[in-house]
């Protein structure tokens, strides 16, 4: 089969131009030509510059902070609409606000749904998006939604540390579910972490659930934010014997002070995909998702299934 899909455009918002571009390469097509137009107050303006009328677009755009990057991919929808054209693809390799997705107190806002309904109402006609931090977001689109998971680019680097008497461990019982996906696949125990939080991005303390000494210890986690849960975890399972402790993170966020944490941590090495740019740590190994959605972008076009690249199911 031919790599060369010309019925296919791909375009990229500004944060995410380096995904936009991979993608393309691994599909073997240019990327298309748009301009954002910036003004002095801060708005912005989205323009193609090419014909895009009956084509089937993918827009690419990690949601990560700030709300610029949204908003941009609001207007990116909203363009290709009045466009006219045939089809058009959200590619959020991050979906950000996915961490509102439920009413934990009173009076709070859902930002997931509401962020869900905007794409929506803006025009978009299917979502492409990797590891979202609750499954059940899936639900607030009406339209198709292909969850993609970073497992496909993660197991394989797993495999390729040859790791004896491996132990999977989740940082909270909230990611229960997730870690002993990877525990069930490579049939070892899984560990958890029980934290109580002071407040939000906060943990006040913690304990685990699970023997690991003398275990080489694999956390994983959707999101690192703080980097608070996942260093304090680390340190936690080094002083109950650990031999060494890894982190597999999807998403990077790394706000302040993440990168300090990790480095002052007792990590032996965290690992992110690259839905969010980052490169401030030296204990990070960053592994690419352009195959992966450039894959997936393949098989829509061509009306094949997605879930035959899952390798944990």
């Amino acid at each position: 089969m031919s790599n060369t899909l010309p019925a296919i455009k791909v375009f990229a918002g500004t944060n995410s131009h380096y995904l936009g571009e991979s993608i393309c390469k691994e599909l073997g097509i240019e990327m298309g030509k748009m301009n954002i137009q910036r003004f002095a107050d801060g708005e912005f303006e989205v323009c193609f510059e090419e014909s895009i009328r009956g084509a089937e677009v993918y827009l690419v755009q990690s949601t990560f902070p700030n709300s610029d990057n949204l908003m941009e991919l609001l207007l990116m929808i909203d363009a290709a609409k009045r466009a006219s054209a045939a089809t058009i693809v959200a590619v959020l390799p991050y979906f950000g606000w996915a961490r509102q997705d439920r009413k934990d107190k009173p009076r709070v806002s859902i930002a997931a749904k509401l962020v869900a309904d905007l794409l929506s109402v803006a025009g978009i006609d299917r979502l492409i998006t990797m590891d979202l931090h609750a499954d059940q977001i899936q639900g607030f689109f009406d339209v198709p939604v292909d969850h993609l998971y970073a497992s496909s680019i993660f197991v394989p680097y797993i495999k390729s540390l040859k790791l004896e008497d491996m132990v999977i461990a989740s940082p909270d019982v909230g990611g229960a579910k997730r870690a002993n996906s990877y525990a069930k696949y490579f049939d070892v125990p899984l560990v958890l972490c029980h934290k109580q939080r002071a407040k939000a991005n906060v943990v006040e303390n913690m304990t685990v659930i699970g023997e690991v000494e003398g275990k080489n210890v694999i956390i994983v986690d959707d999101i690192v934010d703080t980097a608070g849960t996942i260093t304090k975890s680390a340190d936690l399972l080094m002083s109950r014997g650990a031999k060494s402790v890894r982190a597999l993170c999807s998403h990077p966020v790394m706000s302040d002070p993440a990168t300090q944490r990790v480095d002052d941590s007792t990590l032996t090495e965290i690992i992110f995909t690259n839905s969010i740019p980052y490169s401030g740590s030296a204990k990070a190994t960053v592994l690419p998702v352009a195959e992966l959605f450039a894959d997936t972008i393949r098989r829509i076009h061509n009306n094949q299934s997605i879930s035959s690249q899952y390798l944990m199911k």
